[in-house]
């Protein structure tokens, strides 16, 4: 049942990992990308020169799922924790973390050093990473080591003070001689955590100060070295970028986030052991939509941790819950330790909810149309259409309307079409108005009714061949209350036709809420099967009707006659387009009027209007 060539086309422009599984559900591959609909649409086009290997996997793949993440980095860091977790057979299995390197600052010793590691262990040091690049930690490790006087020997201080001479690097001025006892512990502590504020994020003011070199490079002649300090001053901010999906903390938390439509909601799980997101779960609750957030929140959590074996030291929540201090009581028992349930209000805690909430959104979204490929949506939702309305039978085509606009431009229609209880892409339509120049939906509704009823009488009186109208609806619904019905209602009847036709009302979030038929409004909230089908419908057709809209705007942005006019690029046309609105209100302007957009000189003013005059 899972169409790839339609999962495909609702892949996200954004970095994430994929999930491939064969036919009996079983993960084969998993890989990352920067921009998931670019990466995965690869490996399904016939044209592609795949390697053997990669021809084997795509034909065993069945299904896929993705999870998105913030950036790169993170999709890296993810993609080798589900590897680690699914082994599956058509990756290079990573053995363990030593692939990405982290920098360790041994505050567990008396005098601390800056090294590079492979391992993080709870021994009292401080770690920073892990990073996709060796070079960065070894660059940044380099000029920390050069703009602060470290040690960098291994001698166990202060056991061996004074036992020997002091180094090189003394007499470089690159380390103070702790060895010698030339500094104070406190002193030398101080300013490690200073290094620490840097990895941890607070780098400005060495970056400052390199920046600051590296201009005094400049302004003597010594490129060389200014051009080095410039890669210093990268090698930094890269090493600087933060991590969500992989932190060093080491500590155990689980991530809740969710997300609801008109009907139901789903709440998303993201497991951190050991700092590290090891797994996630999607939980459905039908009909919740609706309810407090912050008690559907707290019963799923007490339900939840109810069941599992294992409750972390932190829950993150998206919001708070209801009972939040009982729910931390009774986990703190279960656990035999502290346990907190927090919302992020800031740092990189608030990102990773989001990034939680972002994946639930997206697992709400394939579940509704999963439901719908499956015909469970389309099934019951037809068959409580019929009960509510009192229909003979169940509408074998449903046509569905909605305007968009943008001010008094771009005002146009969509017809989007469902058959069987299902959307029948070919079917669609989309109409720009010739008549409405000013922002009227009731107008706007009439004249695409109009055209498009007229022109099916048209093409059945001429039985044109290659007609795109002449398929008649059983029902028509469109989008708003009973006054758009009633204006809808107009043009049908004078065309000759007695379409059966219902408005779909919403609420004030915008919310599909009722339908409203022969001057009655039939409130949806208690039938859950035919709201998630009108719901489908209404959000189907204000897509297309909204990107319609888009597309003209953005072809009113790249082309129009103001190209013709002589000092009118890019810019200037766009601050004209957007104070007028329209080449024709430009064209009316005086000279005066033109001067008042930002950018339009009285020279630039009088070319327009005698271009237009």
């Amino acid at each position: 049942m899972f169409d790839i060539q339609e999962e495909l086309k609702k892949l996200p422009d954004k970095s994430g990992v994929y999930i491939m599984k064969d036919a009996n559900g079983v993960v084969i591959y998993v890989g990352k990308a920067v921009v998931l609909k670019n990466r995965v649409r690869q490996y399904f086009q016939q044209s592609a020169n795949h390697p053997p290997k990669v021809q084997a996997m795509v034909s065993k793949i069945s299904e896929f799922e993705y999870i998105v993440v913030d950036s790169e980095v993170e999709a890296l860091m993810l993609e080798c924790n589900l590897i680690k977790k699914y082994k599956p057979k058509y990756n290079i299995l990573l053995k363990d973390d030593k692939h990405y390197p982290y920098i360790k600052v041994t505050l567990n010793e008396e005098y601390p050093r800056i090294l590079k590691t492979r391992r993080v262990d709870k021994d009292g040091a401080k770690y920073f990473g892990p990073y996709s690049s060796g070079f960065a930690v070894n660059d940044t490790i380099d000029t920390l080591k050069k703009l602060f006087p470290l040690k960098t020997c291994n001698k166990n201080l202060p056991r061996d003070i004074g036992k020997t001479r002091p180094c090189l690097n003394y007499h470089m001025k690159q380390c103070l001689a702790p060895c010698q006892g030339g500094v104070n512990r406190d002193e030398y502590r101080d300013m490690m955590k200073k290094i620490c504020r840097f990895l941890g994020g607070q780098y400005d003011e060495i970056i400052n100060d390199i920046r600051m070199q590296m201009e005094s490079a400049a302004e003597q002649l010594d490129f060389e070295k200014a051009a080095l300090l410039r890669n210093k001053i990268s090698s930094i901010k890269q090493l600087s970028e933060s991590q969500k999906v992989l932190s060093t903390d080491l500590e155990d938390r689980d991530i809740i986030g969710y997300s609801a439509d008109s009907t139901d909601l789903c709440v998303q799980v993201f497991f951190v052991r050991n700092g590290r997101v090891i797994g996630r779960e999607h939980f459905m609750f039908e009909g919740e939509a609706n309810e407090d957030k912050g008690y559907s929140l707290s019963t799923f959590i007490k339900q939840f941790y109810n069941t599992v074996q294992f409750v972390p030291s932190e829950i993150v929540l998206q919001s708070e819950v209801d009972d939040s201090e009982t729910i931390a009581k009774w986990l703190t028992e279960k656990r035999g330790f502290k346990v907190a349930l927090r919302v992020p209000q800031r740092g990189d805690l608030v990102k990773l909810v989001h990034m939680v909430s972002e994946n639930a959104e997206i697992t709400l979204k394939l579940h509704r149309e999963r439901q719908s490929r499956e015909g469970i949506v389309p099934a019951e939702g037809m068959s409580q259409l019929v009960k509510l309305l009192g229909l003979e039978e169940a509408p074998a085509r449903i046509e569905s309307y909605d305007i968009s606009n943008t001010g008094s431009t771009e005002i146009v229609a969509s017809m989007v079409v469902f058959e069987n209880g299902r959307p029948a892409r070919q079917e669609y339509r989309k109409f720009k108005m010739k008549s409405i120049e000013q922002q009227n939906d009731y107008g706007s509704m009439q004249e695409t009714l109009f055209r498009r009823l007229n022109r099916a009488k048209r093409e059945k009186e001429e039985a044109a061949e290659n007609a795109k109208f002449s398929k008649l609806p059983d029902l028509i619904l469109v989008d708003g209350g009973s006054n758009h019905v009633n204006a809808a209602k107009q043009v049908i009847e004078e065309l000759g036709y007695s379409f059966k036709i219902a408005g779909m009302a919403k609420d004030d979030r915008h919310r599909t809420k009722s339908l409203v038929y022969m001057g009655n409004e039939y409130d949806l909230s208690g039938n859950m099967p035919l709201l998630r089908l009108i719901t489908e419908i209404q959000d189907e057709t204000h897509r297309v009707a909204v990107e319609y809209n888009r597309k003209l705007r953005e072809k009113r942005y790249v082309k129009s006659e103001l190209d013709e006019v002589e000092g009118i690029g890019q810019t200037r046309k766009k601050a004209l387009i957007r104070h007028f609105k329209s080449v024709a209100a430009i064209k009316k302007a005086d000279v005066a009027q033109l001067q008042e957009v930002d950018g339009i000189s009285e020279k630039i003013a009088k070319k327009i209007y005698e271009y237009f005059n």
